[in-house]
């Protein structure tokens, strides 16, 4: 009798022990989230959410944790590339054309799949190139009824993720995970439109006016040229006036592409405003900049758009201007950058009065040059 007692008490003692323990784990598994989500709620980009997620192993200890993002029409791509997150050393972040795989494997329950690390349904979701994970948690990112994506997560522990498991911290989690995605993909969209030409797909003249003065502070610190191109579409109205206003767009579209194709990634395009763009080159100088306006004004004219009704070719002019920083400048970033348009758009006027069709340099404007102009316009 006191055998089968002290037996008992002995199993009652280790199931009390088991308890015990998973209340610990739960307790640090609960720390562990919450630390994660006030860390995620801290973030200001798009970028940072998908670095934070695809650094967050150590958070919850795991082999492997990556990000699904559904990203039809290549923006997510742009969005982050143009914040400087590095595509190529981040395979774990996968993008999906549409939803087909994600429909695939949870159907219409968006319910996570916990289990065997299973080929093909789970490869898609890894990146994977040596040693799969043995378990995995794939769980779908879902906000307002549209699934944005999904979280993936692998051990290499076959007892870590299971069918059986109770799923609370994990959808509770990607619940705060899908809602911040949400949340900084609207502000992205909201940001790049308001700031985006609508119709060409560059940028507009306010985020000119913002990035002008930033990159004349960026020169001034490191002693390069900065060079500025006015551009302008000839005789555009009699375009319009004789193809039509879609004929038009289709032409200034054609044209902004050309000229972006000629550019850097790091150089800025906007549309000034009609038909007139303008363009910052990042350390060209002022020959440089005459034989890449030189390739632009050869491109468009041989440029050949096919409308509803016609074909339209159409030639461009352009002023250039350089900027060439001293160590130290009087002028402000403002001054200097509005003197920098005005004399490639001086140039412009010159291009346009001497036949159009031409590339005109304003010249070098130093930081002296620059002082005296504005005395003039005193």
């Amino acid at each position: 009798m006191e055998e089968d007692l002290t037996t008992d008490l002995l199993v009652l003692q280790s199931h009390l022990d088991a308890m015990l323990e998973r209340v610990h784990s739960n307790n640090t598994t609960l720390r562990r989230f919450q630390l994660f989500e006030r860390g995620l709620l801290d973030l200001n980009s798009l970028a940072e959410m998908v670095e934070y997620v695809l650094n967050a192993q150590d958070f919850f200890d795991l082999d492997y944790i990556g990000f699904c993002l559904i990203d039809a029409k290549d923006e997510l791509k742009k969005f982050l590339q143009e914040d400087g997150f590095e595509l190529k050393e981040n395979p774990q972040l996968i993008f999906l054309d549409d939803n087909e795989a994600l429909q695939a494997t949870f159907g219409g329950s968006n319910s996570p799949y916990l289990g065997k690390f299973k080929s093909p349904k789970c490869a898609r979701f890894f990146a994977v190139n040596s040693q799969p994970p043995e378990s995995v948690a794939i769980i779908p990112l879902v906000r307002r009824g549209q699934c944005l994506g999904a979280l993936s997560m692998g051990s290499l522990m076959a007892a870590r993720f299971t069918d059986t498991m109770a799923t609370d911290f994990i959808e509770h989690m990607t619940s705060v995970v899908s809602v911040c995605l949400e949340n900084h993909l609207n502000y992205e969209m909201m940001k790049r439109t308001s700031l985006i030409d609508t119709l060409t797909g560059v940028n507009n003249r306010r985020f000119l006016e913002q990035r002008l003065g930033e990159e004349i502070d960026r020169v001034q610190r490191s002693s390069e040229p900065l060079s500025c191109f006015f551009l302008d579409v000839d005789f555009f109205k009699q375009v319009n006036d004789t193809y039509g206003h879609q004929a038009g767009d289709q032409v200034l579209v054609a044209v902004a592409n050309v000229i972006r194709e000629q550019l850097r990634s790091n150089d800025v395009l906007a549309r000034y405003g009609g038909e007139e763009f303008v363009a910052l080159l990042v350390n060209i100088d002022e020959a440089m900049a005459l034989d890449i306006a030189e390739r632009i004004r050869k491109k468009i004219k041989a440029l050949v758009i096919e409308t509803q009704n016609e074909v339209v070719s159409v030639t461009i002019s352009i002023g250039s201007s350089t900027y060439k920083p001293a160590k130290r400048s009087a002028l402000s970033s403002a001054e200097i950058g509005a003197d920098l348009i005005h004399k490639a758009d001086e140039a412009l006027y010159k291009a346009k009065n001497s036949g159009r069709d031409k590339v005109i340099s304003a010249g070098v404007i130093s930081d002296h040059l620059a002082l005296a102009n504005l005395f003039k316009q005193i």
